[in-house]
């Protein structure tokens, strides 16, 4: 889906006028970023979102991608890229239950004593990440199908 896309359903379901007075700006501006964006839209009405857009390329840091989920109330999750998961899917299962294994493992230190400092959340907070982003590539892989020929091999008979 286009930014401009994106836009044009939100304005469906949320005052342009109160989107407008929020953020300070005209209301023909709001109503121009769900518009198709001209060829050469050197006017300065990118909408925000292409704006984010060419931010996060601009600079590759996933970081402010993570800033806006967690503004959202979310977070973000990085897909594996093709051809970087292994065809075994045992190697891929025993790394997610290590990553969890490890997580579990900060999480047991940090409460030995019964509290939990910023210092330890932090900790926890990056093993979790860790975690969430080798589930993320195990899942992405499967959709792909990625697995798929392993049951092949298994279902072929042996010479």
């Amino acid at each position: 889906m286009q930014s401009h896309e994106l836009l044009k359903e939100v304005l469906k379901q949320t005052s342009a006028k109160q989107i407008s007075a929020d953020l300070g700006l005209s209301l023909s501006l709001v109503y121009k970023w769900a518009e198709v964006p001209a060829q050469d839209a050197g006017s300065g009405a990118s909408n925000p979102l292409d704006r984010i857009d060419q931010l996060l390329k601009s600079t590759g840091d996933k970081r402010i991608a993570q800033w806006v989920c967690e503004r959202a109330g979310g977070f973000f999750i990085a897909n594996s890229v093709p051809g970087q998961q292994p065809v075994s899917l045992i190697p891929v299962t025993n790394e997610i239950v290590r990553e969890f294994a490890d997580l579990l493992t900060v999480i047991a230190v940090a409460s030995a004593d019964s509290k939990v400092t910023p210092i330890e959340a932090k900790q926890i907070r990056r093993r979790w990440e860790e975690l969430k982003t080798v589930a993320e590539g195990f899942i992405h892989a499967a959709e792909q199908g990625t697995f798929g020929e392993i049951k092949k091999e298994l279902k072929a008979p042996n010479p």
